[in-house]
């Protein structure tokens, strides 16, 4: 097959169903859309990317995430953070005021005004 463009000779293959010229690395022919012999189909991504991860798949139920709040990482066995790779330091800690630890001020703040 050649390049439309160029003129220049490209890899080829050939649709055995309908003997047509098609692109290196076709999948699928372009003329009658029959699978080409050799392909091998792709499984789920979740299966090929576990595959591809050295430490295995992920346990969803033990994941520790990234302790920085605008990371969506998990951390990974070495520590890090596999998206980041910061070091986990901890959960993040909620910063809620009560009521109980704003009176302690309040009345501090009473007696160093009556001394």
């Amino acid at each position: 097959m050649k390049c439309p463009h160029c003129g220049e000779l490209l890899g080829e293959l050939t649709c055995s169903a309908c003997n047509r010229s098609l692109p290196e690395k076709s999948r699928y022919c372009c003329g009658c859309g029959e699978e080409l012999a050799g392909t091998e189909e792709v499984s789920g991504d979740l299966e090929l990317a576990a595959e591809d991860d050295a430490e295995g798949p992920i346990d969803l139920a033990s994941r520790k995430l990234c302790s920085d709040g605008t990371c969506i990482g998990i951390i990974g066995p070495d520590g890090r953070c596999k998206e980041c790779g910061k070091p986990y330091t901890g959960e993040p800690e909620p910063e809620e005021e009560s009521e109980s630890e704003e009176e302690p001020e309040e009345e501090k703040e009473e007696q160093k005004e009556e001394h």
